[in-house]
């Protein structure tokens, strides 16, 4: 597991340049053609990291509820994100790759709960699912490379 995590550890380090470098209006911006801001597409990838690994291994989430609400599978962005919700993210962005590592390195995943994505992946272990995650990180990266010139 641990060339999956450096994967997405990169992954992130770039997702976090986008944090550091636009403006909070940039961030928030939904260019022409798209659904959602970069600010949107970042703190989607962490809330599914946590859906993925912690919901379907039943075990609490290292994120708040609402914002598992907010940034889930199905929505779009329903408001402008504000200051202390960047620095929150920002945060989250890293920390919870760092503590799921642990999680995963001490044994806290025991059971797994099937799941079918919308790309008909079937994920049945959570290491599946870590695999799976890489790949949607992925994905919304390059939306954020494809927005990033409309900002």
């Amino acid at each position: 597991m641990d060339w999956n995590y450096n994967v997405t550890l990169q992954n992130r380090k770039l997702l976090s340049k986008f944090l550091q470098k636009f403006s909070l209006d940039q961030l928030n911006k939904i260019p022409d053609g798209y659904r959602n801001s970069v600010f949107w597409n970042i703190a989607h990838t962490i809330v599914t990291q946590q859906l993925l690994v912690y919901g379907l291994s039943n075990t609490p989430f290292l994120i708040d509820a609402e914002l598992v609400n907010t940034y889930k599978k199905g929505t779009k962005t329903a408001h402008e994100a504000t200051e202390s919700e960047l620095i929150l993210i920002k945060s989250l962005l890293f920390s919870t790759l760092e503590q799921t590592k642990i999680d995963y390195e001490n044994g806290v995943f025991k059971n797994y709960s099937p799941y079918t994505t919308s790309l008909e992946v079937t994920l049945t272990t959570v290491e599946e699912a870590m695999s799976f995650n890489t790949f949607h990180e992925g994905i919304h990266l390059g939306y954020i490379l494809a927005m990033k010139n409309s900002l």
